[in-house]
This record gives structure tokens, sequence and C-alpha cells, in this order.
């Protein structure tokens, strides 16, 4: 059934076909050119036909003569009608082509524009990080002030350096002074304590060996 239905409707495109076939460019103008040159063999070689019969065959091969000028000159318009179709046509696809060539640019475009924007955006976020980095920073007259202030206190310190250096030294000269005399002395105290044990031993000496006193 299904198919039946299929057949049974026709599509546009073979309704305009039948058409073209009926009256439209070649079949249709060549049965009428066959009609008007059957008519006028026929209409010439008749001699018994009366003046109303001339008359109407003549209208006849008039009207069939209009036709087949109007069908020409309606086959001259729709050729020119296509063909100016055809040129609106091309124009169009040319314009839409060239819309196509510009949007594809415009893609490239927007897609380098992208990129540019994430590097952007990149260098952006690279810039506030080392910004807010330098910003934690002390400022340059501070830091400028803060080592002048450390080789001030640096020099300070060389200065106490020098200074406890040159006490040191003269303490350690002192010390060495102090432990010469004290070696001079205790070399002293031992040449006394020698001398005075050598004149105790001469006395003693000189006691024992002296005349005996006298028994009564």
């Amino acid at each position: 059934m299904k198919l039946k239905e299929k057949r049974g409707v026709m599509s546009d495109e073979d309704i305009i076909k039948r058409k073209l076939l009926i009256d439209g460019d070649g079949t249709g103008d060549d049965r009428r050119l066959n009609v008007i040159s059957k008519t006028l063999k026929k209409w010439a070689n008749s001699t018994d036909d009366s003046s109303l019969e001339n008359q109407a065959t003549q209208d006849k091969l008039l009207a069939q003569l209009s036709l087949c000028e109007y069908s020409v000159k309606r086959s001259q318009l729709l050729t020119r009608t296509t063909a100016k179709q055809l040129e609106n046509y091309k124009k169009i696809y040319e314009k839409f082509e060239q819309q196509i060539v510009e949007v594809k640019e415009s893609i490239k475009q927007n897609k380098d524009n992208l990129v540019q924007a994430k590097i952007w955006k990149q260098n952006h976020v690279m810039y506030d990080l080392l910004a807010q980095s330098i910003a934690e920073q002390p400022a340059r007259k501070e830091t400028n002030q803060r080592l002048l202030n450390l080789q001030a206190e640096l020099k300070e310190l060389h200065k106490e350096k020098e200074s406890l250096e040159q006490k040191l030294d003269m303490r350690r000269k002192q010390f060495h002074v102090l432990v010469s005399s004290a070696s001079k002395l205790q070399s002293m105290l031992e040449e006394a304590e020698n001398d005075y044990n050598s004149g105790s031993l001469l006395e003693d000496v000189a006691d024992s060996t002296g005349p005996e006193p006298m028994s009564e």
C-alpha cells in the first residue's frame, strides 16, 4: 500500500519534467511546428475549400504561429532570466566565499588574540607576584640607611677590637715584665738566703774553734 501511494503521488520534480515535455523547450514547440507544417500543407494543397474554411484555416495558422512566437519569446525571456539568476547566484556565492574567508580570518585572529591574552594574563600574574615580593622587601632608602648603620657599627667594632688588642698586648708585656721581675726577685732571694746560710755557718765554726775558758 505504501509503495502504491508513493507511486501515485508525483513529486514537484516529476511535475516540472512533464510540463517541460508537454509545453516546454523542445517537445512542445516541435509539436506545434509539426501541426503548423501539416496544416499549411493541407491548406496549400486544398482547392475545394470555401472562403470561410480558408479563412478559418488561415486564422488557425496565425494562431499557431502566434503561439510559437510567444513560446520563443518566453524561452528567450526564461533564458535571460535564468542567466540573470545564475549571475546573481554567482555573485551571492562569491559574497559567501568572501564572508567565509573573512570569518576564517576572524577566527584565526581571535585565536591569536586568545593566545596573546593568555600570555598577557600569565605575565600580569607574574608581575603581581613580583610586585608583591618587592613590596614585602624594605625600601631602598631604608635599606641604604640600615647598611650605613651596619657599616658604622662594623667600624666601631673594629675600633673596639684594635683597642682590646692594644690592651691585651700591653697586659701581655706587663705580665712578661712581671714574670721577669718575679724571676729576678726569686733569684735575688735565693742568693740572699744562700749568703745568709753561708754567714751563719762561718760563725758556728768560729765559735767552736776558740780558746776554752780557764777554770778557777
